[in-house]
């Protein structure tokens, strides 16, 4: 009877996997380079992400099907901070127009549980994706800059004095 849900949802779940993935690789490379704010957002991203593999997951069980926990594509290598924040952006965009899709074919087979889970991750997908735009706007506006600014901000936390001695 929910065939079609398991499927969808088990899609989301690789979309999502491949999505914590690829924005765990981003956080160690943003971290690296020493870009707190942006290795920040992306493992809060990779966080939340998870916790949508978590609701799709238990939903597969709930309807009596098997989860399948295969990422639906491989990291990509990329270290370019633009290049990462383009990319996340456009992951985001396409998550949430699935989402609304696959919302819209669980409505019409009459599964009304998924269709409220796909409608509430096409608003984290939403924001997920607002946010990396902020980020390339900020970009854009400052230029590097904006970039050198994380990186100085690391570096006064590293450098700060500690705690007086007694």
């Amino acid at each position: 009877m929910h065939e079609k849900s398991i499927e969808l949802l088990n899609k989301a779940v690789a979309d999502e996997l491949s999505a914590v993935h690829q924005y765990m690789y981003f956080h160690f490379h943003c971290d690296d380079q020493g870009y707190d704010l942006l290795a920040g957002l992306f493992l809060k991203t990779a966080i939340e992400e998870m916790g949508h593999i978590e609701r799709c997951a238990e939903r597969i069980l709930f309807i009596g099907g098997e989860v399948e926990m295969v990422p639906a594509q491989p990291v990509a290598k990329i270290h370019d901070v633009k290049k990462m924040l383009e990319m996340a952006r456009d992951m985001e965009a396409a998550s949430a127009r699935d989402y609304n899709h696959w919302a819209n074919e669980c409505a019409a087979h009459a599964d009304a549980g998924t269709k409220k889970i796909f409608e509430a991750l096409v608003d984290d997908e939403e924001r997920h994706g607002d946010q990396y735009e902020t980020e390339m706007e900020n970009i854009a506006k400052f230029g590097d800059r904006y970039l050198a600014l994380q990186s100085i901000e690391r570096s006064k936390s590293i450098s700060a004095p500690g705690p007086a001695a007694e």
